[in-house]
């Protein structure tokens, strides 16, 4: 059985089929997503609030990503993998090209991300040089979140929607095969996904991205604290997890996820 690849995502961008993204952290989660249809997991780094009970992102190691991303593969057999790189992990080119090729080789995941536009282009640039696929991540970055005062949505003004398609295009033309959205109102998020060649996964950033992707724990109702407002409750709605699971599947492919009310 052979893993779905870069190239089955790009596939799926021009034959407009919605991409379909959860977190995972563990190979028994990373087993049943797979059974369910779901075509990428993310191994985030928001393993550690969710997992870990962390007050951010910021705590995570390079070790803690790797650790769960090899569980995560160990439990798939098809699905594509990607790895967050965790806050500082790639603050420069040879720290990126370290820590990136570590959470390939011993953590075995198919491609990693990082967050941020200008200041991440250089290691973009470098890693896929040297054939490691990269996701990028623009609007609301976890992991700058003491920077920006809180997880607000990102791109309202003018001038900031405007840096963040700069951005994209940017990433795009680096070398990033993929690019996250998050907290970005729905129009923007259309303009940018209808302006990339590479899939662009959204997370409260609208209907019309490639794909959609949440944290698992917020999909099924048991994330400790507020539920973000671009989540659902799938559990709930569908009594187990594996329906749940398979239920978000079928609402990003057909459309009907996410819906007006969860997003800007």
């Amino acid at each position: 059985m052979s893993r779905l690849s870069l190239a089955n995502l790009r596939k799926m961008k021009v034959a407009q089929e919605k991409i379909a993204v959860l977190t995972a952290y563990d190979a028994s989660f990373s087993h049943l997503l797979e059974q369910s249809g779901v075509d990428v997991i993310l191994v985030g780094d928001s393993l550690g609030m969710v997992i870990q009970g962390q007050e951010s992102t910021l705590p995570v190691s390079v070790n803690d990503m790797i650790y769960h991303t090899a569980n995560v593969v160990r439990g798939s057999e098809k699905v594509f993998v990607v790895a967050d790189m965790p806050f500082m992990s790639y603050a420069n080119i040879d720290l990126a090209l370290l820590n990136a090729a570590r959470l390939m080789a011993e953590g075995g995941a198919h491609m990693v991300k990082l967050e941020g536009g200008k200041t991440v282009l250089p290691a973009v640039r470098e890693l896929t040089a040297r054939g490691i696929p990269v996701c990028g991540h623009l609007g609301l970055l976890p992991q700058s979140v003491h920077r920006v005062g809180g997880y607000h949505v990102q791109g309202r003004e003018s001038q900031v929607a405007q840096q963040i398609t700069e951005d994209a295009l940017d990433l795009q033309s680096a070398g990033a095969d993929m690019l996250v959205l998050e907290c970005v109102p729905a129009s923007l998020a259309k303009s940018i996904t209808e302006q990339l060649r590479i899939p662009v996964i959204g997370i409260g950033a609208g209907k019309d991205c490639d794909g959609q992707v949440l944290v698992l724990y917020d999909m099924l109702g048991i994330t400790s604290g507020k539920r973000p407002r671009f989540s659902h409750d799938f559990l709930a709605e569908a009594g187990h997890i594996p329906a749940a699971v398979s239920l978000y599947v079928q609402s990003v492919k057909n459309g009907q996820f996410p819906g007006p009310e969860q997003q800007y």
